[in-house]
């Protein structure tokens, strides 16, 4: 017999308990039903019946008494209803005569009614001192007479009522004891035998669960033996099978399971960089011994005691690294220098970066991620040496170029003698050179100020169109050498920003000499500024060539040009750019698709008055 046989047979009994329940409780309720509509139906109904014709002859003697004394009124259709009503309950009481003496007393009242019609026409139509002769003479012994026959049925009906409801509450006495005692009964019988069926079928899952408990404590050589063949007895048989096949693994690969987790702990120890590997809820699983010397990890500690002493910059950071693993984003590899961060050590300060890589579990779902700190201080401060090199030459360039360029320029204005053509052409495009790398320098010592934190600002109010249109009259000149048309979009509203206008300039300047020089002969030039919430965002777009798409994620970057342009700086001048908007508090992004021109805006935040102005 199968489990689930098994189980039905064990539901058995309080199923047939509860069918013996229900067909008593029918019975109960169809003896309650019916001694209810005897009730209603044989006698209720003709009370309901007496009483109507009662008031049908009170309203009929009521119109006779009002002739009689002379009072006339309109009551033929009033007397025409009370007839019709008459009639028809004394139809119905004649056709629901149940009690011993209704038929009678329903007789009476037929043959009393028929007698009082006759008599009530004859008043009607006599004069008023006729008419209160015949009433007094003949219609009111008649109504007596009528008015004692439904006051008959009437009795005799609330007397029978009376007899049935109290035969009907014993009778509800006795179903109720009857219900009650079956009850009991079925309840106490089908729990006795549903609860031995279900012992008997409880006994092997409580040999299989002891094999198990015996199992989870390392005891290889529980088992479970079970007899039949019902879906216990096979989950048994699995349960062995997989318990000797545990015995036999333990004896063969626990040796070489050891070896490898040995091997992989010596392996991640003999990293000189921290190492982390955690849950994805966080949890450390394992760490190296460079993460327990260096950040303070207690390896042997659980839940959150292992980040006790660690630097609250470690903990920021692996929180951020598990939100990008969590989020599906796969591997977190640094860009470059710029993104390692301080920790302070034994050591005192070194700079980390931090890269992670998601761990996978057998569906292929991420269930932790790994964490490895690269300690890049000897970078960094070679980076720092080098930026300091840089720096230090170009501001050794400045005396000697600034020399050049005035040199350059006396000659090209005669101040040296005449030039001759070629002369000329040649210090031109000397003086082209001499301006390209002074630009080269002042990027580069920007750059220094931008990297050692030395920017300054001097943030004023500055209206945004006021702006637009200098950057744009700086540049119109040059628009029209190129034959390229510059515009500023009109602004629907001219939101005041804060911002040093000197350095907005410098970036406005950047973009506009970048889309002045890739936009062709007849293209356009846009400016145009839009308030945002609690910002304002400034864009200026081209109709050059745009960007390929595989170069737009590396524009900001230090020292990068797109492949192929001849023309430009050092790379230097959107990084510039970009980390001048951000010190100001906004951002700075580009949209472009090849052959459609290109969109570079950036975001300052707006000026207070204006927020509120705006809200207002």
């Amino acid at each position: 017999m199968t489990l689930r046989s098994k189980l039905l047979l064990a539901q058995l009994p309080l199923a047939l308990s509860l069918l013996l329940v229900g067909l008593v409780s029918r019975r109960t309720v169809a003896s309650l039903d019916h001694n209810s509509q005897d009730i209603l139906k044989d006698n209720y109904l003709s009370v309901l019946a007496a009483q109507r014709m009662r008031d049908a002859v009170d309203t009929v003697g009521r119109v006779a008494i009002s002739h009689s004394l002379g009072v006339e009124s309109d009551s033929a259709a009033e007397i025409k209803e009370a007839r019709r009503i008459f009639d028809r309950e004394l139809s119905f009481q004649e056709g629901n005569i149940t009690e011993v003496g209704e038929k009678d007393a329903t007789a009476r009242a037929h043959a009393t009614w028929t007698q009082f019609q006759g008599v009530f026409d004859r008043l009607m139509e006599s004069l008023p001192s006729k008419a209160a002769e015949i009433y007094l003479r003949e219609l009111q012994p008649t109504l007596v007479v009528l008015e004692k026959s439904t006051a008959e049925i009437v009795t005799l009906n609330q007397d029978a009522m009376l007899r049935k409801s109290d035969r009907a509450r014993k009778s509800a006495e006795r179903m109720s004891a009857a219900m009650l005692a079956a009850t009991l009964a079925a309840f106490v019988l089908g729990f006795i035998a549903s609860l031995y069926i279900t012992n008997r079928l409880t006994r092997p899952l409580s040999v299989l669960a002891q094999a198990v408990r015996r199992l989870g404590q390392g005891d290889l050589a529980a088992r479970a033996r079970l007899p039949g063949t019902d879906e216990v007895a096979q989950v048994a048989g699995e349960f062995n099978t997989m318990a000797e096949r545990l015995a036999e693994y333990r004896s063969s690969s626990l040796g070489e399971l050891l070896q490898a987790q040995q091997s992989s702990q010596a392996a991640i120890d003999s990293l000189p960089d921290p190492v982390l590997v955690l849950q994805l809820s966080g949890v450390l699983l394992n760490a190296n011994a460079a993460a327990a010397s260096l950040f303070g990890v207690d390896i042997d500690a659980s839940g959150e005691a292992c980040f006790a002493r660690v630097p609250s910059e470690v903990r920021t950071m692996i929180g951020k690294m598990r939100e990008h693993v969590a989020s599906g984003k796969g591997a977190y590899v640094p860009s470059g220098l710029e993104e390692a961060i301080p920790i302070p050590v034994r050591e005192g300060i070194q700079y980390f970066l931090a890269r992670t890589n998601p761990v996978l579990g057998e569906q292929g779902q991420v269930v932790g991620f790994t964490l490895l700190f690269q300690d890049v201080t000897r970078l960094r401060r070679f980076d720092e040496l080098k930026t300091d090199l840089v720096a230090t030459v170009a501001h050794e360039f400045r005396t000697p170029l600034t020399s050049l360029r005035m040199a350059i320029h006396l000659c090209i204005e005669g101040s040296a003698g005449a030039l001759s053509p070629k002369q000329a052409d040649l210090l031109y495009a000397a003086r082209d050179d001499c301006e390209r790398l002074q630009g080269i320098v002042d990027d580069i010592l920007d750059l220094s100020r931008i990297q050692s934190g030395k920017i300054e600002l001097h943030r004023r109010t500055v209206s945004a169109a006021s702006l637009l249109e200098q950057a744009v009259d700086d540049h119109r000149q040059l628009a029209r050498e190129r034959s390229i048309e510059l515009r500023v979009s009109p602004m629907t509203i001219d939101r005041p920003v804060l911002a040093d206008p000197d350095r907005i300039r410098l970036v406005l300047t950047n973009l506009l000499t970048n889309a002045l020089r890739y936009t062709p002969q007849g293209g356009s030039v846009e400016v145009r500024a839009a308030p945002e919430t609690e910002a304002v965002r400034i864009e200026v777009s081209d109709t050059g060539p745009g960007i390929p798409r595989e170069y737009i994620p590396r524009l900001f970057e230090r020292f990068f040009r797109v492949p192929g342009t001849q023309e430009g700086g050092a790379g230097l001048g959107l990084f510039i750019c970009k980390e001048i908007v951000e010190a100001h508090g906004g951002r700075m992004g580009v949209e472009s698709d090849p052959g459609q021109g290109a969109i570079f805006w950036f975001t300052l935040p707006a000026a207070p008055s204006s927020v509120e102005t705006a809200s207002s």
